[in-house]
Formats: C-alpha cells, structure tokens, sequence
C-alpha cells in the first residue's frame, strides 16, 4: 500500500508530502514500514489501517517500522499510543524517534495504572 496527496500547503513549491506504507507479511507477523512524515491527513491512514489489522484476529504479531520517519505530530503520536496499547511492537532508529516510544511508553503505563486505580 503506498499513499501519497498533494496538500494544499504544497501548492507553487514542488514538494510533495507523503507517508509511505509498505506491507510485509509472513505466516507470524504482519510489519508496517513507514517512510516519510507521519503528520495529518496521514495519521487517519495509519489509525484505519490499524484497526484492520487488529480487528482480523489472525494473532500475527504486528511489528511498526519507524525507522525511515522522518517527522512525527502529535496526532501522530497518540496513533503510534493506541496500538501500542493493542500489542504493536516498533523498530526504531535515531535518537528522536527512541525519545517519542520511551514518552508513549510512560503515557501508556501511566493511562493503566490510571485506569486501574479507576476499577478499584
């Protein structure tokens, strides 16, 4: 799956940006390579497509390739949040991108002991 669109921010400089999804399936993981910045409208690709995979219950592992990212937003960030929650696994590369999982990590621990502090 490749996607790309011309945003209208992009008009009269020649620039195109894009998120590139690449699929790479086997009999026990499904892995998601990304390339480019994964900023809107881009994000909504990634967050459907997620829920997609999760949703199928092939219990393959679901391995997210970030190590061709080169932007994040914040958006971004609670996407890469949600399927981390749901078991994701990431490949990472490059000082910024260790620094954004070891945040969502916290944000992640934080929201359980959050939720479970709200059951009890």
């Amino acid at each position: 799956m490749h996607l790309a669109r011309r945003l209208p921010s992009d008009e009269g400089k020649g620039e195109l940006r894009m998120l590139k999804i690449s699929i790479i399936e086997s009999d026990h993981k499904r892995q998601l390579v990304l390339e480019g910045k994964l900023v809107a409208p881009w994000t909504n690709e990634l967050k459907n497509f997620g829920r997609e995979v999760l949703a199928d219950g092939d219990q393959r592992e679901l391995i997210i390739d970030l190590r061709s990212v080169t932007a994040i937003s914040a958006e971004g960030e609670d996407v890469l949040l949600v399927l981390m929650d749901q078991g994701a696994r990431f490949r990472v590369s490059g000082v910024f991108m260790r620094q954004v999982l070891k945040h969502l990590s916290r944000r992640s621990r934080l929201a359980k002991a959050t939720s479970g502090r709200e059951k009890a």
